[in-house]
């Protein structure tokens, strides 16, 4: 009886392969809801991003993409919860600058993000944009900068925590002005707000989708934004650099997964991010939220996070900035 069932189960096996089908041990992926782990809180940049993106993969493969907000320490609670996770395509990281300043920022992370993380996919490129409280009197770069010379330790700027873009942004303005400036950091940039817009903290270097929101919606001023140029979604919004030459922060959206998961599973996953990004209807979304589609393969991802943690290891080098 043992070797007739032994025989069946090849038999079964054989077939499915000569039909071009999978052995029902290797199920399609996803066959099951997967959770995205994304640093920040809900509403903030990140999150609106995730989300869009999470809706489309989640009609395109017919199960639920997840985006589960872990926030705190600079994104590194999400990271760790994801890369302890069982690499099997389930569990995936929201990636972003925060992810390539910590590893040089953060004197004591449990985990190396390069080495013990894979590329997926690229998402899209964004700028970040200085905007200040309606009360604060600066309506210019070049004003703000002479206030805050004239007003040292008096000016306090918020961040969506230690380590992230919108963080090392300013520590990076703070270096190349010579300005001495209070940091508040949140747990995202959402919660961050409504201290800004009763200016209880008067400025933030955000990223451009939830920056540029709240700046249309005519509860902050922006002043500039920090690629070296001036952002195509924003055109009347001048580049910081024009009165800084050389000041430059420009970040990245994408995702990773824990070491170990199969290549065909970010295979499958960055061959349907590449799709999204060629969707119109998605591509209009991204760009309304100020950002520039950039698909790629997960070799040219994972070379882009490399190079990003090497840049962002001289700016904090340069600012002269830690965290234990």
């Amino acid at each position: 009886m043992l070797r007739i069932l032994r025989n069946s189960v090849f038999g079964l096996v054989f077939l499915a392969t000569l039909l071009g089908a999978a052995p029902p041990a290797f199920a399609a992926y996803p066959d099951r809801p997967v959770h995205w782990l994304i640093g920040f809180s809900a509403g903030g940049p990140v999150d609106i991003v995730a989300r869009i993106m999470a809706q489309w993969l989640t009609d395109r493969f017919g199960q639920q993409f997840i985006v589960e907000n872990r926030t705190g320490s600079g994104g590194n609670i999400a990271a760790a919860a994801a890369i302890t996770s069982p690499p099997d395509g389930y569990t995936l990281l929201f990636v972003a600058p925060n992810n390539a300043i910590s590893t040089s920022l953060y004197k004591k992370l449990p985990f190396d993000f390069l080495r013990d993380t894979v590329p997926v996919a690229s998402i899209m490129q964004l700028t970040n944009m200085l905007v200040v409280s309606n009360a604060f009197p600066a309506k210019t770069v070049q004003e703000f900068i002479d206030y805050c010379k004239a007003n040292p330790g008096k000016i306090s700027f918020a961040s969506s925590g230690n380590g992230t873009s919108v963080h090392m942004s300013a520590e990076l303005f703070k270096v190349m002005t010579k300005c001495d400036m209070v940091h508040v950091p949140y747990r995202g940039s959402a919660i961050a707000f409504p201290d800004i817009i009763s200016n209880k903290v008067q400025l933030i270097f955000d990223n451009l989708p939830s920056a540029m929101e709240q700046a249309k919606g005519g509860n902050v001023r922006a002043l500039g934004v920090t690629s070296p140029q001036r952002w195509p979604s924003v055109p009347d919004v001048p580049a910081i650099a024009e009165t800084l030459p050389g000041f430059e922060s420009v970040g990245f959206y994408g995702i990773s997964a824990p070491k170990g998961t199969p290549q065909d599973v970010i295979e499958i996953l960055n061959k349907a991010v590449n799709e999204a990004l060629k969707d119109p209807k998605l591509v209009a979304r991204l760009t309304e939220t100020g950002g520039i589609p950039k698909p790629m393969t997960p070799a040219e991802f994972g070379k882009l996070v490399t190079d990003e943690t090497e840049k962002w290891r001289k700016v904090v080098e340069f600012a002269g900035v830690s965290v234990d």
